[in-house]
């Protein structure tokens, strides 16, 4: 009888929940097979490239030994391509000259003889298209599951506007192929500086200011093996809600959003009896912010009250702002009941078929654009969501909750105050018998 009553519970449940869970959860991609990493140098070649400022040498040459360097230590597993700009036109044309980029080595497994021929040949030469560089270089890395990476290494701003490379960077970034940009200058120059940082910052890239060769050659080496650490898959694209009811409903996984400036968006995750939800998000800083920013993670019922909120999780990084949070429901069901054998049996009381815990999920952020930045379209935002079983709470005395705390310590002194008496009593009856 007892077995039928569970069966009978079980199938109730199973025909139950989906009906209390709504939509099924959006899943983040199955795992695919990893795709090698891919990435391409682009290497200014411009008139001014031959200036003799780094260590007594030619900038150019400088990055052509880096360079070598570079293609020497590479990774087997890394797909390779090389880009220059300015490297073929020597007239006066301005219109002609901006155009002047090109592919030397395209992005595939290195033939290391072959990319170090053709860096070795380059002479400073013509004008700076660094904006239609870059977007060409986008194209040669092409699309896929995994992150790309532009390495621009130039010693000054781009001569051949529009495009602008800072919109050039923010296009691609909007694009949402995950291409991350990052940018070396060889030059000392404020202005080079800030339009390197533009781009780096709109792809969540990084700047560099290289000033020796050493410098360079670490830098480069650096920048290709974080191109292995990137993403085997690219994250889900969802879109977050003004509020938590009918926001996408996600289950574990990666996923990818935008939020405008001081919004925000819900999502929903199912939690169930004996399980912790782990969150976190990441908010790239692809435009220009005042410095009084931040980003905030909550965790809220679905009646409105708070059930967590989130702590800073910096990573160092200066165009990337994180936060994260834990949480589960260690409360006890208080209508469980017993069967005649002392088991539970009512669909309460089982964690595989109990209704689950609507948890909303709250991204928001106080960031402020300074003057003449786009507000569209939003910020990028990754989101990342795990449902782990929840750790175990230790069992024995409850040290804190308050009257049983209040006991033992009173205890505790009663015991330790007449121990100190006892032995001071027979401290002093033996010092007065000597």
């Amino acid at each position: 009888m007892i077995n039928l009553r569970r069966s009978t519970t079980v199938l109730a449940g199973l025909v139950v929940i989906p009906a209390l869970l709504g939509p099924v959860p959006a899943m983040a991609d199955e795992p695919e097979p990893a795709e090698p990493p891919r990435v391409e140098l682009v290497l200014d070649v411009s008139g001014s490239m031959g200036a003799r400022d780094i260590e007594g040498r030619s900038r150019i040459s400088v990055a052509q030994q880096a360079f070598n360097e570079v293609v020497d230590a590479l990774p087997e597993t890394t797909q390779l391509g090389i880009r220059v700009l300015g490297a073929t036109y020597k007239g006066e044309n301005k219109k002609v000259g901006c155009l002047d980029t090109q592919q030397i080595v395209p992005v595939g497994p290195v033939d290391r003889s072959q990319a170090k021929d053709a860096v070795a040949g380059l002479k400073p030469t013509g004008f700076t298209p660094v904006g239609l560089a870059l977007r060409e270089a986008a194209e040669d890395l092409g699309t896929g599951a995994t992150t790309r990476r532009i390495v621009l290494i130039t010693d000054g701003e781009d001569t051949c506007a529009p495009p602008d490379p800072c919109d050039v960077a923010r296009e691609l970034a909007a694009q949402g192929t995950r291409l991350v940009v990052d940018t070396l200058g060889l030059a000392p120059d404020e202005k080079v500086r800030r339009q390197l940082l533009c781009i780096a910052a709109a792809t969540g890239g990084t700047y560099t200011a290289a000033q020796s060769t050493d410098q360079l050659t670490n830098r480069i080496k650096q920048l290709v093996d974080r191109a292995q650490e990137t993403y085997t898959r690219t994250p889900t694209v969802v879109g977050g809600s003004s509020v938590c009811e009918g926001a996408p409903l996600l289950a574990p996984g990666v996923y990818t959003d935008r939020e405008k400036f001081s919004e925000h968006r819900w999502y929903r995750v199912p939690v169930r009896p004996g399980q912790e939800l782990r969150a976190s998000v990441s908010v790239a800083l692809d435009r220009p912010v005042n410095p009084d920013y931040g980003v905030l993670l909550r965790a809220v019922a679905t009646d409105g009250r708070e059930l967590v909120r989130g702590v800073d999780a910096g990573s160092g990084r200066a165009d990337v702002v994180s936060a994260g949070l834990r949480w589960s429901d260690d409360h006890e069901d208080a209508d469980e009941r017993d069967d005649a054998d002392g088991s539970a049996t009512t669909a309460a009381t089982d964690p595989e078929i109990v209704p689950p815990t609507m948890v909303c999920l709250v991204v928001s952020n106080s960031f402020a654009p300074r003057a003449g930045t786009e507000a569209s379209p939003g910020m990028p935002v990754e989101l990342t969501v795990d449902v782990v079983a929840a750790s175990p709470t230790p069992k024995g005395p409850d040290l804190g909750r308050g009257w049983v705390l209040l006991a033992l310590l009173t205890v505790a002194g009663l015991v330790t105050g007449l121990l100190t008496g006892l032995l001071t009593r027979w401290w002093v009856a033996t010092w007065r018998e000597k």
